[in-house]
């Protein structure tokens, strides 16, 4: 009998399903005290420096490097729909992704990456691929296998072999098994694949509250993946890539490092965890390829529900080039505010606002040939917390983007030191 021993791995991550099946109690190991007893205690080796899989030595807390990642969902010959791929088309996107000069790394050493205990190279990619159909196991892990890239599978439990949702096409428990034992990454993709932001439906009415249902999705698909696979969950991919505030906060006590949208963006370090964008590979909209290969906004996202062109743009705003940067901490009350927005698209000139939270609108300079837009506070900043809201208009749709910053010249008002309001 083979006896597996499953390491707590922060690099792989996987989905719970709706029952939580009972484990078999794994054989007891030999006692080793007994055998080695005798044997002298001899001097640890010193350590080794830190390497990426046949790669360079990595240098922590080394916070450069980018990566975008790319979704896929189905590989078949004759596409049903946008979300099918021919095995010819997806090989061909895998040797461009090679000779664009990318590196395609694994989700653990992405996170590594997030964490401040590695570096990725400048152009690092991520292969994703959603849901847990056949076609992912039987076609794209050939191909993958081929090309010797690593990739991660998002996967909704409820679709899994004998779960609520399975079908003909489903991928079993022994299958993802065997997947995680020759080296795929799985991650969550939640329980039902049900939009987490909807409040009302069949599966909502099985718990007593909104709040208790995206738990379940959240929490007790990350439960289920792990009790069944023996592996350590960290990153969940939002289904049609819909989330909101509560979701996002919902997922981090869950206890993932990284939440996927759909929304194709360059990733950097400062990339906030809860809403890092994938592009969503279309067979009909070969443009998303190319935006991904440019890091630049996607053009395209996932099916299902369709978002505004404001909640794309909101979510591509976090790849922006801005001062001060996503979170950073600045002394000054009248800082900088600056904003590339080249991953907007084609901004028309004369509409860019800018709005400060506890200021409000102030003056903001556009240079439609550099894309780059500066606001100017005339009056110092109110908050601790700061909120910078931009406002365009894209191909005539008014688009809305922002990022959050901290002002450590405002008091914290938590603090005992703080003058009384």
């Amino acid at each position: 009998m083979k006896l597996y021993l499953f390491a707590s791995l922060s690099a792989v991550f996987l989905i719970g399903a709706c029952k939580r099946p009972s484990l078999p109690l794994a054989e007891a190991a030999p006692d080793a005290s007994a055998s080695h007893v005798s044997k002298a205690v001899q001097e640890p080796e010193p350590p080794k420096p830190a390497q990426l899989p046949d790669g360079p030595v990595v240098k922590p807390s080394d916070t450069s490097g980018a990566a975008i990642v790319l979704c896929y969902h189905r590989f078949e010959e004759k596409p049903k729909d946008a979300l099918g791929i021919t095995p010819s088309a997806f090989e061909g996107q895998l040797n461009a992704i090679k000779e664009s000069g990318y590196t395609v790394i694994e989700m653990k050493d992405f996170l590594a990456w997030r964490r401040g205990e590695a570096s990725i190279p400048a152009k690092s990619c991520l292969i994703t691929i959603d849901d847990g159909f056949r076609s992912s196991y039987e076609v794209a892990w050939p191909i993958l296998k081929k090309f010797g890239y690593p990739f991660t599978m998002f996967i909704y439990t409820a679709y899994v072999k004998g779960g609520a949702l399975a079908g003909g096409a489903s991928l079993s428990w022994a299958e993802l098994k065997k997947m995680r034992d020759e080296g795929v990454d799985i991650q969550s993709h939640t329980v039902n694949h049900q939009s987490l932001r909807a409040k009302s439906g069949k599966f909502q009415s099985q718990f007593a509250s909104y709040e208790e249902w995206l738990r379940n999705e959240l929490a007790g698909s990350k439960r289920l993946l792990e009790s069944n696979l023996g592996i350590s969950v960290r990153a969940v991919a939002y289904p049609y890539g819909e989330h909101n505030q509560l979701v996002r906060s919902i997922a981090m006590e869950a206890g993932y490092e990284a939440a996927f949208t759909v929304y194709g963006q360059k990733l950097t370090f400062h990339s906030p965890a809860d809403q890092l964008g994938r592009y969503a590979l279309e067979s009909t909209k070969p443009r998303i390829f190319a935006d991904a290969l440019a890091m630049i906004g996607g053009s395209g996202g996932d099916a299902g529900p369709q978002v505004s062109p404001a909640q794309v743009m909101h979510a591509a705003a976090t790849s922006m080039v801005t001062i001060p940067f996503e979170g950073e901490v600045v002394k000054d009350l009248k800082p900088a505010l600056k904003a590339d927005l080249a991953v907007l698209g084609d901004v028309e000139a004369g509409t860019v606002e800018m709005r400060v939270s506890g200021v409000g609108a102030i003056p903001v300079k556009y240079d439609a040939a550099t894309k780059k837009a500066e606001g100017v506070l005339v009056e110092p900043l109110k908050e601790r917390f700061v909120t910078v809201i931009l406002t365009a208009m894209v191909n005539s749709k008014k688009v809305e983007t922002r990022w959050k910053f901290v002002c450590d010249a405002v008091p914290d008002p938590s603090s005992k030191n703080a003058p009384a309001p």
